[in-house]
């Protein structure tokens, strides 16, 4: 049916039953909607390189039962059967062609599904599996349907039907092994509630998902899903991230929180002011780096499609030299036989099926795991890498200051310091400023009223609290009204400037109080990752733009081993290359925008504290949480992956190799041959032995 641009079709990229004949969202998915017509132009130039374009799991289930059915009186009257359970089948007027009526049916029923994938790959200039499976159930019915009507009496019929139901078989088992590895991905797109509660008029409608519109505010009640990535407007609760963050523990939320689409309400109501809807959300986002990734491919997924490729053409080549072989010292029958087992037992089914399947669990490991792979090369390469390097601000601390030590005038008199401190910069903006009020808050401190708030430009504050003239700064404070510092104030400061701490005075009356140095606070988990990566022969590396103090105050605390002081955003990529110039296999880890020269001519490119922003294009794999331990559990992913992949190589080929000579022929001289139908079980076993053994991926812990 053709539409004009005035009735263009609308339909879903991730669920394409879904259509409208106008633009909006999905009300699955909420990603939004395309002209159909682009999507079926992508769709039709993918499935002419993918073996099971248009199949479902439930095709192959039916035309497995239906031919399985059939197959039954074909071989209950076959020679073989006969001969071997030593019985007369029941003749009737037309039982000479019962096998060839029911063959007929499994062939163009059961077996059409094989030709049309094989048309395809041949189209696509790509003979694989399919090809093969076509050629060998094509030569064996037609060959049958030709002796039955020249009145001979050796057909096929049986290695057809218990072939193609067989294959039907294992390519229903393979759907389903692919379908549930790939369930945890599919399940993200059903993470959005079809409807939301909006606030409109001051008045609460239920409205569907594709009406919803940014800052519109939505209610969500205590056990709800937030339906659209937004700012909290009102309330109080704690939000389960763990689908979008791997977080386990929920996030509480109040007043200007960010909240996640897709994510779970607790105990709380939350009003919420709608920033971001349909492919603009978190979600959405990672579902677009999911199709990225499973489009992409590793090298060894390219090594395994080449060599099924030639894997096809040697079984082509192998099975005309094993008829030619056979047909001089044997009848058609037997030849044809030699040569669709050769065919079948040839067909890189479990090659085919190797890598592809452990390449999707991976990609579900990694998403529940807190990271998303946009690259198949980029997680192959992480089981290489030797060194991390770590960009200090933002991933390895949290990118803002924090109190770090307090050191009074009189001992004891900790908290007065950061009572006075707190309150003098009440009025402020500063960095240094709001860390002294948030300190004092987490410790419960009364926090008097300043008046007469004065900023003094490049050296602090002053302010009168309770009658009495205060001022908290920098050290020249203290130098400029002539006060002095006890002996050990002095060794306390010069030991912590050393280490490149910011140093805050604060006086009260004329007189000195203490002091508080302040740093950019480290991230306790930065210490668990740098001893992982450690334990696990990993060298860690830092570059940070601080000076040369901050920056060995930091290596030291957390046990780097290397690390680079005063690197300019632009000087990054040449510390990159400087590591690999020492034949070191480098990861860098940033924030993805300042570090984007370096996370591209790394090695490995890691983008960390995505939050909501996961299309960043420099980075190979993003880690959605802020959460530097998740880099060991790249690698070792990374490990396991490859493992499981070599592994299922080795059964795939091993057993073409074994099995390829046996199918043609090779122990005839000893009576051992191999019967069509029993090389489609040995085929369809591998596939399972390959799809299980992908299967314990997924109970590997990271």
């Amino acid at each position: 049916m053709n539409h004009s641009n005035s009735e263009k079709i609308y339909t879903c990229p991730m669920h394409p039953e879904i259509t409208q004949d106008k633009p909006g969202m999905c009300s699955e998915c909420g990603m939004n909607l395309v002209p159909a017509k682009q999507k079926v132009a992508k769709e039709s130039s993918h499935d002419e390189h993918n073996k099971h374009a248009g199949h479902s799991t439930n095709i192959f289930k039916a035309k497995f039962w239906v031919s399985f059915i059939l197959s039954i009186p074909i071989v209950a009257y076959s020679d073989i059967a006969q001969n071997l359970l030593h019985y007369q089948a029941l003749a009737f007027p037309g039982s000479a062609y019962l096998s060839f009526a029911f063959a007929s049916i499994i062939f163009f029923y059961g077996g059409w599904v094989f030709i049309t994938s094989a048309y395809r790959e041949l189209k696509a200039r790509l003979p694989g599996m399919m090809t093969l499976i076509a050629l060998a159930i094509s030569v064996a019915y037609f060959y049958s349907v030709a002796v039955t009507f020249l009145g001979q009496a050796d057909t096929l019929f049986w290695e057809l039907a218990t072939l193609i139901t067989i294959m039907l078989l294992g390519h229903w088992l393979e759907m389903r092994a692919v379908s549930g590895a790939q369930s945890a991905l599919k399940e993200l797109s059903k993470l959005l509630p079809d409807e939301a509660e909006v606030i409109r008029g001051g008045k609460s409608e239920i409205i569907p998902l594709s009406e919803l519109k940014k800052d519109d505010v939505v209610l969500v009640r205590p056990g709800g899903r937030i339906p659209a990535d937004g700012i909290v407007k009102e309330g109080i609760s704690d939000v389960n991230e763990s689908v979008a963050t791997g977080e386990s523990k929920p996030v509480p939320k109040k007043e200007g929180g960010a909240v996640i689409a897709g994510t779970t309400n607790g105990d709380g109501s939350l009003k919420i002011t709608v920033a971001k809807i349909g492919d603009e959300t978190f979600l959405a986002g990672v579902m677009r780096l999911v199709a990225e990734a499973q489009s992409s491919k590793s090298r060894l997924q390219m090594l395994s499609d080449r060599a099924a490729y030639y894997l096809t053409i040697i079984a082509v080549v192998t099975g005309g030299i094993t008829f030619a072989t056979w047909l001089a010292f044997a009848d058609p029958a037997f030849a044809i036989k030699r040569m669709v087992a050769v065919l079948v037992i040839a067909c890189p089914h479990a090659l085919g099926l190797a890598i592809p399947l452990i390449a999707s669990i991976s990609t579900t490991k990694a998403a529940r795991n807190g990271f998303l792979i946009k690259q198949r090369l980029a997680l192959e390469a992480a089981r290489n890498i030797n060194v991390v390097l770590f960009d200090k601000t933002g991933t390895l601390t949290r990118g803002e200051f924090g109190i770090d030590k307090i050191i009074p005038e009189t001992e004891g008199n900790e908290l007065e310091v950061l009572q006075y401190a707190a309150s003098a910069n009440s009025h402020s903006e500063h960095p240094l400023a709001k860390a002294m009020i948030l300190e004092a808050k987490k410790k419960g401190i009364e926090i008097p009223e300043a008046k007469n708030f004065q900023r003094i430009p490049g050296k602090g504050v002053r302010a009168e609290i309770s009658g009495a003239e205060v001022f908290v700064g920098s050290l020249s404070l203290a130098e400029d009204r002539g006060l002095v510092f006890s002996s050990r104030i002095k060794t306390e400061t010069g030991t912590l400037a050393g280490q490149g701490k910011n140093i805050n005075v604060v006086i009260n009356g004329g007189k000195i109080l203490g002091i508080i140095a302040l740093t950019d606070v480290i991230r306790e988990e930065s210490r668990e990752a740098i001893k992982t990566l450690r334990d696990m022969g990993v060298k860690t590396a830092m570059i940070t733009g601080d000076t040369e103090d901050v920056a060995k105050w930091v290596a030291q605390e957390l046990g780097i081993d290397e690390y680079f002081a005063k690197v300019l955003p632009g000087e990054k990529s040449e510390k990159v290359k400087f590591l690999q110039l020492k034949g070191q296999k480098v990861a860098m880890v940033g924030d993805g925008v300042n570090d984007a020269p370096a996370l591209t001519q790394a090695d490995l490119g890691i983008a960390i504290g995505a939050g909501t922003n996961v299309a960043i294009e420099s980075a190979g794999i993003i880690l959605v949480r802020n959460d530097p331990r998740d880099i060991a559990k790249i690698i070792r992913l990374s490990k396991l992956t490859y493992t499981k992949m070599i592994q299922n190589l080795f059964w795939a080929t091993g057993y073409n190799i074994v099995a390829i000579p046996l199918a043609a022929g090779a122990l005839a001289f000893k009576g051992i041959f191999l019967e069509p139908a029993f090389a489609a079980v040995l085929m369809s076993l591998s596939t399972v032995i390959v799809a299980f053994n992908a299967m314990l991926l997924r109970h590997k812990t990271l």
